[in-house]
């Protein structure tokens, strides 16, 4: 289910129930109303008490003193500036005290005529104006009871309007919330679809136009919440992404590149050395010593074409990451003294002055000789082509911090400050001094094979270098 359709379907359930919720409480509410409007006053025994309080307590102070004519007329008074009836009845039922004379002496049914409970009292009025409760009589606060009170009180005098303000009030709170609830739901909706579900959707085809490859089209939101971290975010990977389809593309280009020129550079070789070897079996050499130049010319080219084939092979092990490095235990001098000699041998012949190592400390190191080799012809390589004929190319082995450096420093040209950062990146090739481009223009590839070889080996590899005042690089090889 998709978040607009929840969303509706939840905002028409709330409107649903808030509609009910509205509806009870206007029923409640008129009903309410019309039993206010019907409802009879009630009796209140508060009131009762007020009319009665005085006249028992004037009682019961001059119970000793009823047949005292001025006592009896002063209780009399009382009674009845409080409109009421009473009648003073013994224990035995005889009233002794009436507010109509021509009562006392008489007797009483007790078991009717007694209602103690204001309920009782009301009931037993059956629909007269008047009702009678009756009260005990007690001789002083702690003594027992020497008679009871009849008193007939008109209902006009006790009756108490019911109220019901508190239950309107509560009503028309909740009457009042319900709406205030209903336009909280309908704003909610319409954030809910401006500051959530239009983002999404807006989102949505940011996300198609980069599923297309369109990845100029900045993703932008203009408010300060979540949803523009989340923009934020989207729009970063966008970035990445357009980086990173703008670097594969130009190593797609630099790849058909290193494809074409190795093609070029291999077709040369082999062309060279087929026209000797043809020339060879149409007997043009005449003696050895003729047949032995053209031996060299193809052994040349063939080392030539052997050591494209070997970038190339060790770029498709980089691209896979599985250059195979084979370390073993050997001793460093004899090691590198090996290695050195046909390039010290390649340098000379190219017109450059060589020098050797004065000393090459003799330490036990773990190495692959062919693949550290690879690096030596690949450092001296890039050399050659940033000299010219009487520059010179210095080698040194020296021990540092329990570490076995390598360094090759040539005095030729240089590397340019904006070439420096991209030396040991895949397909970069700096320019060549003018005298050594036809000796090997490169694949771009050296430096970076150099690179992989020396840290599969646990070393590390730099350079230092100022244009118009030769390079310097070296690297690094644990000792065991």
């Amino acid at each position: 289910m998709s978040l607009n359709t929840w969303s509706a379907r939840w905002l028409k359930a709330s409107f649903f129930l808030l509609f009910i919720l509205i509806g009870c409480s206007l029923v409640l509410f008129l009903n309410l109303l019309e039993n206010r409007n019907s409802t009879e006053s009630s009796v209140s025994i508060q009131q009762v008490r007020l009319r009665v309080n005085p006249i028992l307590l004037n009682l019961e102070q001059n119970i000793h003193l009823l047949q005292e004519t001025r006592v009896r007329e002063n209780l009399l008074s009382i009674v009845k500036e409080n409109g009421v009836e009473l009648s003073y009845v013994g224990l035995d039922g005889t009233i002794l005290l009436s507010s109509s004379p021509t009562s006392e002496g008489k007797q009483v049914n007790l078991r009717s005529a007694l209602h103690y409970d204001l309920n009782h009292a009301v009931q037993a009025t059956n629909g007269n104006d008047s009702l009678n409760i009756a009260f005990p009589v007690m001789a002083g606060p702690e003594g027992s009871q020497i008679g009871n009170a009849l008193f007939t009180i008109p209902k006009a005098l006790v009756m108490v309007k019911e109220t019901v303000i508190f239950p309107f009030f509560i009503l028309g709170t909740l009457l009042i919330t319900s709406m205030v609830l209903g336009i909280y739901l309908v704003l909610m909706k319409r954030k809910f679809k401006t500051q959530l579900l239009s983002p999404i959707h807006q989102l949505k085809k940011h996300a198609e136009s980069i599923l297309k490859g369109q990845y100029n089209e900045p993703v932008q939101y203009n408010r300060m919440d979540e949803m523009s971290e989340l923009y934020a975010m989207f729009d970063l990977m966008r970035t990445e992404i357009m980086h990173l389809s703008e670097l594969r593309i130009r190593q797609e280009t630099a790849q058909k590149e290193l494809i074409t020129n190795i093609s070029h550079d291999i077709k040369t070789p082999i062309t060279t050395v087929k026209a000797y070897i043809e020339a060879i079996l149409e007997g043009i050499c005449s003696d050895k010593e003729t047949l032995m130049e053209y031996m060299k010319v193809m052994q040349t080219n063939t080392d030539k074409t052997a050591r494209l084939v070997e970038d190339l092979l060790v770029h498709a092990l980089q691209e896979l990451g599985q250059i195979s490095v084979e370390p073993r235990e050997v001793y460093s001098r004899s090691a590198f003294e090996t290695m050195l000699n046909p390039i010290g041998h390649s340098v000379r012949m190219n017109g450059l002055k060589y020098e050797e190592p004065e000393y090459i400390p003799n330490v036990l190191i773990r190495m692959d000789p062919i693949r550290i080799e690879q690096v030596l012809s690949n450092l001296v390589s890039n050399a050659l082509k940033h000299t010219v004929p009487g520059d010179s190319i210095r080698i040194n082995a020296e021990l540092d911090l329990g570490k076995l450096r390598i360094s090759i420093a040539d005095s030729g040209q240089g590397i340019r400050a904006q070439d420096m950062p991209f030396v040991f990146e895949r397909y970069f090739r700096g320019n060549s001094s003018p005298s050594a481009r036809n000796i090997h223009e490169g694949t771009g590839l050296g430096l970076s094979i150099c690179k992989s070889i020396i840290e599969a080996h646990g070393g590390h590899i730099s350079f230092s270098s100022k244009e118009g005042q030769g390079t310097l690089f070296q690297f690094t090889l644990p000792i065991c």
